[in-house]
């Protein structure tokens, strides 16, 4: 039996439609049972939330592995999910943390990841570790901006990244959740390409049939609003300028080959998500 939390996310709801294909038995919490409505009747619904311990043993009871996905910045959710696990014998977790947990001292964007990392090597639990760099998804961020003004700010100037697919996140860890061998180990999950944020905008532009600015983020508060439009908490926010000033920095980009060796397949493409996306990106406006 497998758990996986933040089912209704991103990822969870391809990690939801891959464990279905799999025939896998699997479970999900929910904290609203009408946010996954639409996901497949072959996943059991377990009523729980990771903020309140004393709901998780239901869930927990005879599982085998979890994926575990906590959002924000927090470590609580993580700490409560882990000692559930501990408590329920379950065998292996495989962690969603992220590709920011590097360096020393470890960026502000990656301290909570590593602190949930360091959570679960602690317990005992055999654990996998899937640090994916940025999902090809956060460009959804951008409409606010292009709703408004048409524009799309750019905090990394010559900056390359190689975003990934949330759909080939949820891939591996399916793979590592219902194959044996890949306890004990870190995998950094990227896309194929690496792009600067101008050249992930032309994608769009061309894929929507309008014209998109891109405008320099300069100030700390056009920098936040780059990632997030309505602001952020001063912890996240911080982070954010570090990591903005750090990916500024770096003009090659991160990309490694673990998904095509896992998958043996190579990384879905950012021109095929946009594609497959189109109607989303199109973000209300005239296409000219």
């Amino acid at each position: 039996m497998l758990l996986v939390t933040g089912a209704t996310g991103r990822i969870g709801r391809e990690l939801v439609r891959e464990l279905d294909a799999r025939s896998a038995e699997f479970r999900i919490l929910v904290r609203d049972p009408a946010r996954a409505a639409d996901l497949p009747a072959s996943a059991e619904r377990v009523l729980g939330d990771l903020d309140e311990p004393s709901t998780l043993p239901p869930a927990f009871d005879g599982v085998d592995r979890v994926f575990l996905l906590t959002p924000g910045i927090g470590v609580d959710q993580a700490a409560n999910a882990v000692t559930a696990a501990r408590n329920a014998g379950v065998r292996h977790i495989v962690l969603l943390s992220s590709i920011w947990v590097f360096g020393d001292p470890v960026p502000a964007m990656g301290r909570w990841h590593h602190e949930r990392e360091r959570l679960l090597r602690a317990s005992g639990i055999p654990a996998t570790i899937l640090r994916p760099g940025g999902f090809m998804t956060n460009v959804q961020e951008w409409g606010p901006s292009i709703r408004k003004e048409g524009v799309v700010l750019d905090a990394i100037g010559p900056g390359r990244a190689a975003p990934i697919d949330p759909a080939d996140i949820a891939a591996v860890a399916a793979l590592v959740l219902t194959e044996n061998g890949h306890e004990g180990q870190t995998y950094t999950l990227t896309g194929d390409e690496t792009f600067t944020i101008a050249e992930q905008v032309a994608i769009i532009a061309a894929t929507v049939g309008r014209r998109i600015e891109v405008r320099a983020a300069t100030t700390p508060e056009e920098i936040v609003r780059s990632r997030y439009p309505d602001g952020a908490p001063k912890p996240l926010a911080d982070a954010i300028l570090e990591a903005a000033a750090l990916m500024r920095a770096d003009t090659a980009g991160v990309r490694t080959g673990t998904v095509h060796h896992l998958l043996g397949r190579r990384p879905r493409t950012f021109s095929d998500w946009c594609a497959r996306n189109a109607h989303a990106l199109r973000l209300g406006g005239e296409a000219e």
